[in-house]
């Protein structure tokens, strides 16, 4: 049975639209709508198995970012994993926002740091691509 998942991100670097790519293609995420799209999406959450919100940044949460994660109840999404490309302080920011909405948030967050200005068009590696396909099986495997 395919799981209804989303891959959401909010970031300039072109790592995270290619993560999301190839979690769509592990997952085989085929639904009509954007299964990867950026934050705030195309096409609304609603019933959602499982969003993944990947977030690149520093410190405060964007105000476009927080307002999205406000709105991420039970009825939208069951479960939100959280992948932060930044520093604790977001991490902690993004978590704290994301748990006020009352829907399950995997304790799991999954810190990356895929580099600065210089990197913003690098390419995601093979080892980067295998434990982070490796961790959203983790999260996947633990809310079956």
């Amino acid at each position: 049975m395919a799981l209804k998942m989303r891959f959401l991100y909010y970031s300039k670097k072109s790592k995270m639209k290619d993560l999301g790519e190839a979690i769509k293609v592990e997952f085989g995420l085929t639904q009509n709508y954007n299964a990867i799209d950026i934050i705030p999406p195309a096409y609304s959450c609603e019933n959602e198995r499982l969003v993944i919100l990947a977030i690149s940044g520093k410190g405060d949460v964007d105000d476009l970012v927080r307002r999205f994660c406000r709105e991420l109840d039970k009825k939208k999404a069951q479960n939100v994993a959280l992948l932060i490309d930044g520093d604790e302080k977001l991490r902690d920011n993004v978590l704290a926002t994301v748990k006020e909405t009352g829907t399950n948030v995997i304790e799991d967050v999954k810190m990356v740091k895929f580099g600065g200005l210089g990197f913003l068009g690098g390419k995601l590696a093979d080892a980067e691509k295998a434990e982070l396909i490796a961790w959203v099986h983790s999260v996947v495997d633990n809310i079956k």
